[in-house]
């Protein structure tokens, strides 16, 4: 276990410095830096005519045509980018070597606290979802293995099947039409987490106004997640009721409900309790970017959709930085999980 384990740490450091590498190359390509877009607006509130005749991607990519040399190189200095990209890179690493993800160009604030700032939207999202899709999805699971064949399974098969096949963000933009406002009802908020009000309501209304605002965007990021996770404990129920040791329970007297609940069902818990934290992380860092903009909430999809779009080069560096390290931790907690959730496993001479 132990030698996995460092062998798995060892290979954790070429994954990440390819990621990383990947990256930031594709970086460089993309038109429309941070150095074009100040130069574009430094042109447009100086009333240059190129501002308001174009007006499309072209000559934001022009955006230092016009300048004074040496201003621009002052521009240049200030970003960072007088210097080739292989030192860029190397000073990146140095810096992320000792956790230091940089400043945004846009906020103008560390990226470490930017990420902190719109951890609690984001965290509020994964939890609920992470929460309420193993709360019901898992009990629907046994129930459909019960009662495999029957009417109720293949109604809740279709019904699972349906909600699987519609991607989240637009789930969201119906039940905003429904529900939110639109050609319906006005029941749910549009935006937000919380009422402009929220600081002058009760404890329990600041509870109930909160819970009201997650109602829209938790059930549109959940309704996809049930199927895999009820489809995983129904085949996981089944193939350990099949299992010799069913039979041998059933010979020895025991009751089915002993039999479902004391010994299938914990050992068919293993495929899930091992995805646990992959879930439980990937509530969070994944899957909210478009759910977010869709419901206005300003959470870490928000902004790393913002920094994608505005070219806030650290912030989208030093994020990838973070959930990478964070995915790459998760993938190895997973498979430590399954060791201890499966006695029989043993790492010797597994590939690392």
């Amino acid at each position: 276990m132990i030698r996995y384990l460092l062998k798995r740490l060892a290979l954790m450091v070429p994954t990440l410095l390819g990621i990383l590498l990947l990256s930031f190359a594709v970086i460089q390509f993309v038109p429309g830096g941070p150095i074009e877009q100040l130069t574009y607006q430094m042109k447009a509130r100086g009333g240059g005519g190129e501002a308001a005749g174009g007006g499309g991607g072209g000559v934001l990519y022009q955006g230092n045509k016009g300048l004074d040399p040496e201003r621009l190189a002052q521009i240049k200095a200030d970003y960072g980018f007088d210097r080739p990209a292989w030192v860029r890179f190397g000073l990146m690493l140095k810096r992320y070597a000792t956790f230091d993800l940089g400043e945004s160009y846009y906020h103008h604030q560390s990226v470490w606290s930017l990420i902190v700032s719109k951890l609690p939207v984001s965290i509020s999202l994964g939890l609920w979802t992470f929460c309420l899709t193993y709360l019901i999805a898992v009990p629907l699971g046994v129930a459909k293995a019960v009662r495999h064949g029957s009417r109720f399974d293949a109604v809740t098969t279709l019904v699972l099947m349906a909600g699987y096949a519609i991607p989240g963000f637009v789930l969201g933009v119906v039940l905003l039409v429904l529900f939110g406002g639109g050609s319906f009802w006005q029941i749910f908020p549009l935006r937000g987490l919380t009422s402009d009000n929220w600081a002058q309501l009760s404890l329990l209304g600041k509870v109930a106004d909160y819970l009201w605002h997650l109602v829209l965007p938790v059930t549109a990021m959940v309704v996809g997640s049930f199927a895999t996770i009820t489809v995983l404990t129904k085949n996981s129920m089944l193939e350990e009721i099949r299992k010799q040791y069913v039979l041998t329970a059933r010979a020895k007297g025991l009751s089915e409900t002993a039999i479902r609940y004391r010994h299938v069902f914990r050992n068919a818990l293993i495929p899930l309790v091992t995805g646990f934290p992959e879930a439980f992380i990937g509530a969070f860092f994944t899957g909210a970017l478009l759910i977010e903009t869709l419901f206005s909430l300003d959470g870490l999809g928000l902004l790393s959709y913002e920094s994608v779009i505005r070219r806030d080069y650290p912030v989208v560096l030093g994020a990838l930085f973070l959930f990478s390290l964070i995915g790459l931790f998760t993938r190895l907690l997973s498979d430590l999980c399954y060791a201890l959730a499966d006695p029989r496993l043993r790492f010797e001479g597994a590939p690392a």
